[in-house]
């Protein structure tokens, strides 16, 4: 099983590194609001050593509302190739330290920052795409870091399909085969 857990963690953090990884972009899951579950595409920006990932968001969209209410998620992850699925679940973390924070926003492209930049909140309703404004000064960027608390592989292949859950005991992952 420690062959799985070491293949899942490469490919993790090659999906921060390598151009046109398929674990760039992940579906993240939250306990939405008004009974209905939250869930959206986002981007992988950092894998830890712990399998720590991050990802950003502007501090005003629903998901952040989501998470400050219930910090319980779930990432999925495809490799369309490789046939592989993982599941990260976890608690999100928002990183409140502000000298971490810049450190990350001076390392966000110019074109890129204008994402957390806009007048209003993410979500709002707008006539026309000139009707987007954007700060002068200021930003509302902020990062999420998930810490995971288990995390399923699934690898599709022939002649059988192989599935593990991992599961963080006293600081060390534990495997355990699972049907696939």
């Amino acid at each position: 099983m420690e062959s799985f857990f070491n293949e899942l963690s490469t490919e993790l953090k090659l999906g921060t590194t390598k151009r046109g990884h398929p674990f760039r972009y992940f579906s993240l899951a939250t306990n939405g609001l008004n009974e209905h579950l939250g869930i959206r595409t986002v981007v992988l920006r950092k894998v830890t050593p712990e399998l720590r990932c991050t990802f950003y968001s502007d501090k005003r969209s629903k998901k952040m509302e989501e998470l400050a209410s219930d910090p319980a998620v779930s990432a999925l992850f495809y490799h369309p190739k490789k046939l592989w699925q993982i599941i990260i679940k976890g608690k999100a973390k928002i990183e409140n330290d502000t000298e971490v924070l810049k450190t990350f926003w001076n390392g966000i492209p110019i074109k890129a920052r204008k994402d957390y930049t806009t007048q209003l909140p993410p979500g709002t309703p707008m006539v026309k795409e000139t009707d987007i404004e954007y700060l002068n000064d200021g930003d509302y960027f902020t990062m999420v870091h998930i810490i995971p608390e288990q995390i399923e592989f699934l690898k599709l292949e022939r002649p059988s399909h192989s599935r593990v859950l991992f599961s963080k005991r006293k600081g060390d992952w534990v495997g355990t085969q699972l049907v696939p």
